[in-house]
């Protein structure tokens, strides 16, 4: 079974930066991509950023030229390093992992991570 370990929210004034971490332990699988959805309050969840294994991006058109996504494929960890910063970044950010194990591919969440930005 996969995990994955958030950190890295927080508040910050409007501006600042925040660095996000998701890491995925467990065995027998091999990494499809991993990404960061966010869910403001009261509204849906919505994709943020996403990296392939193979190291393609893609995100969001509010977060281009902010945000950006990295990974460490030893590791297994993704990165959201997120600049300057605005109010309506608030939000709930989880990590989701997409991973191959035999002949299937299945998808993980992490537990969330609060992400408050002050005007």
């Amino acid at each position: 079974q996969v995990q994955l370990v958030e950190s890295g929210g927080g508040l910050v004034q409007a501006g600042g930066s925040l660095r996000l971490s998701c890491a995925a332990s467990g065995s027998g699988f091999s990494i499809v991509s991993m990404g960061w959805y966010r869910q403001p309050p009261g509204k849906q969840r919505e994709l943020v950023a996403v990296i392939t294994r193979g190291g393609t991006t893609n995100y969001t058109d509010s977060v281009k030229g902010r945000f950006t996504i990295s990974r460490d494929n030893p590791k297994n960890t993704v990165y959201l390093q997120m600049n300057s910063l605005k109010p309506e970044d608030t939000a709930v950010y989880y990590c989701n992992l997409r991973y191959s194990s035999g002949t299937y591919i299945y998808s993980s969440w992490g537990q969330g991570t609060q992400v408050t930005v002050s005007s």
